[in-house]
């Protein structure tokens, strides 16, 4: 019944939820030159800057792939985590003026912060997909097949997870604000704990066991099975996807429903 009534809750106010991710948009881009086409530009550079620096200076390669599309396929993925849960955790504090007006349900502001990045997201996609079309070649040349149909799995679990995490930090960080700063430095850390520019492989067999239990590996993994090798995820791969994405939504649900009647003392 818990579960349901959220679910009623985002198809009552699903109106609220696009106007707040519209608004989200136009904050974002006011008096922007390029608008939107930052989303497609924005890590595309970042792709380059990182290329040069890891692959020409550090020598960071991936025997057998296209290090580009190595690299930004996992670029985009956890920018996409890091920049979503960041939003999400303030989205109830920035928007106080709002919750001490009306009645809302406050589990809409973490929910349109995820989605409204999850477009932005889905624009990145597109110089990942040029990335694929036009770099490589020979054994490191990507060939599109029908298992890009399983990318959208991936995808959806990153969104499970971040939209779970988005919950519980949002729920923290009313009652202790130090969170923002302290986050900050988690997802740093988490950038270099998770191998977004470098092969897992170069590690010791024991700290690619606990590498492997890093949700993000697991969902960045699971993609570049299908883009950089053209094979189907293994069994496991799709286990552990589920794995480490349901149980951090439901129980960021969970956190969140049980402290929402309390935030309005703490906004």
């Amino acid at each position: 019944m818990f579960f349901v009534n959220i679910l009623n809750n985002i198809k009552k106010y699903s109106f609220l939820t696009k106007q707040l991710v519209m608004r989200d948009f136009k904050v974002k881009y006011k008096r922007s030159v390029l608008g939107v086409f930052w989303s497609i530009l924005y890590p595309l550079l970042t792709m380059a800057v990182m290329a040069v620096v890891f692959s020409q200076m550090f020598k960071f390669q991936v025997e057998g792939v296209n290090y580009l599309v190595y690299l930004l396929t996992g670029l985009v993925m956890f920018n996409y985590f890091s920049e979503a849960s960041s939003g999400a955790m303030a989205s109830v504090v920035t928007n106080f003026q709002l919750i001490n007006k009306v009645y809302i349900p406050k589990y809409i502001f973490p929910l349109s912060k995820t989605l409204f990045v999850g477009i932005n997201f889905l624009l990145t996609l597109i110089p990942l997909l040029l990335m694929i079309l036009f770099t490589g070649s020979g054994e490191t040349k990507c060939i599109i097949n029908i298992y890009y149909l399983l990318l959208p799995f991936a995808y959806l679990c990153l969104f499970m997870f971040t939209l779970g995490m988005g919950f519980i930090l949002s729920t923290i960080s009313i009652f202790f604000r130090d969170m923002f700063y302290i986050y900050g430095v988690i997802t740093m850390l988490w950038t270099y704990l998770t191998p977004i520019f470098y092969d897992i492989t170069m590690l010791d067999p024991w700290v690619q066991g606990l590498m492997k239990l890093n949700p993000l590996y697991n969902f960045i993994d699971f993609t570049r099975v299908i883009i950089l090798h053209g094979t189907m995820p293994s069994a496991h791969s799709f286990f552990m996807c589920l794995a480490l994405s349901v149980p951090v939504l439901l129980i960021g649900m969970i956190v969140f429903k049980k402290n929402q009647d309390k935030f309005i003392y703490y906004v």
